[in-house]
């Protein structure tokens, strides 16, 4: 079993990824470690943990650990994810893992001198909902792939969440742009040419709150728009010319709706719709890090892969500023 050392209390953690972890069939939660030893305790019981550390050093220290899940502020990713490698320890990390895609290349250095394996925790690449979309794409299902549209929003105006404090890394493409992103990237294993976009900042907090982007991948088309404050919605849509395979609720299912990918074809004379009752993403992340950090062949996030990613995220900051297309 790997064993996981928790680096804070975060509520992704608590609600999301610690029970995945606790129910996945290659790993366990070991520790938790918190700057406030009370509270790491109180959630070491909760799930059954056995240690508690009032700081993130000692538990990077320990060999009770084997490897660390971040679910810190964006802003803090990197440094503690170069902390944890040069503890020897293997790391997931939270998405964004950097701000900035030139930031990953320290993190590149850190796992090969380290020797640890370092994964962004993109769970929807680990689900089998977007496993059957790469699979539909393959066999041509749809046909030649023209265009991918998609949504993200959430309606957001607490100024003590992090996702609205600029200084933590706060803002909507870093949140929630990268899941259209990263998702059209796994199932076409297609990069995006240049970019063009537009995004809005709040005024009061000023943080990217809507953005809506254009990215040419040469042989098809992504367009989709994200917001921080607007009502909830999630969609990916996959156009081809024989037909188009719509994702019902693509991210965050257990919120947005059902686990299901509908596949119609050219003349809407039939479709076929693919229900996944318990996808259970953040079970199947867990387990197949465990085991990659093992040694054993397995898919996982690369972080050659997520500069690519903050690659385009970055050229649509840029491109936001500017008319006309930007390259990534």
């Amino acid at each position: 079993m790997l064993r996981f050392g928790i680096l804070s209390t975060a509520k992704i953690g608590r609600e999301l990824v610690v029970p995945a972890i606790q129910d996945a069939e290659n790993c366990v939660v070991t520790a938790i470690a918190s700057r406030d030893l009370p509270r790491a305790r109180a959630m070491a019981d909760r799930f059954s943990v056995p240690h508690a550390f009032g700081s993130y050093d000692d538990m990077l220290a320990s060999d009770l650990i084997d490897a660390v899940y971040i679910p810190l502020p964006t802003s803090q990713h990197v440094e503690w994810t170069i902390r944890a490698a040069n503890a020897g320890k293997h790391v997931l990390c939270e998405k964004p893992i950097a701000l900035k895609a030139s930031q990953i290349e320290a993190l590149i250095e850190a796992r090969d001198r380290n020797k640890v394996l370092i994964s962004e925790a993109y769970m929807v690449t680990y689900s089998p909902v977007w496993r059957k979309v790469r699979a539909l794409l393959e066999e041509g299902a749809i046909g030649r792939l023209r265009h991918v549209q998609g949504a993200f929003t959430y309606y957001n105006r607490d100024a003590g969440n992090m996702r609205n404090i600029p200084e933590l890394g706060g803002g909507g493409l870093p949140d929630i742009g990268v899941y259209p992103t990263i998702s059209t990237r796994f199932v076409t294993g297609k990069e995006p040419l240049r970019v063009q976009a537009t995004t809005e900042r709040d005024a009061e907090f000023g943080t990217d709150i809507y953005s809506s982007v254009r990215a040419d991948f040469g042989d098809f088309e992504l367009s989709f728009y994200i917001s921080t404050q607007l009502a909830a919605r999630q969609i990916m849509v996959f156009h081809g010319e024989k037909g188009f395979i719509e994702v019902k609720s693509p991210f965050n299912a257990d919120r947005y709706g059902a686990e299901e990918v509908e596949l119609t074809n050219q003349n809407h004379s039939q479709s076929q719709l693919f229900r996944f009752q318990d996808a259970r993403q953040y079970k199947l992340q867990a387990e197949a890090f465990s085991r990659a950090a093992k040694g054993e062949s397995e898919d996982v996030v690369t972080l050659e892969s997520s500069a690519l990613n903050q690659k385009l995220i970055d050229a649509i900051y840029r491109a936001s500023d500017k008319d006309g297309w930007e390259g990534v």
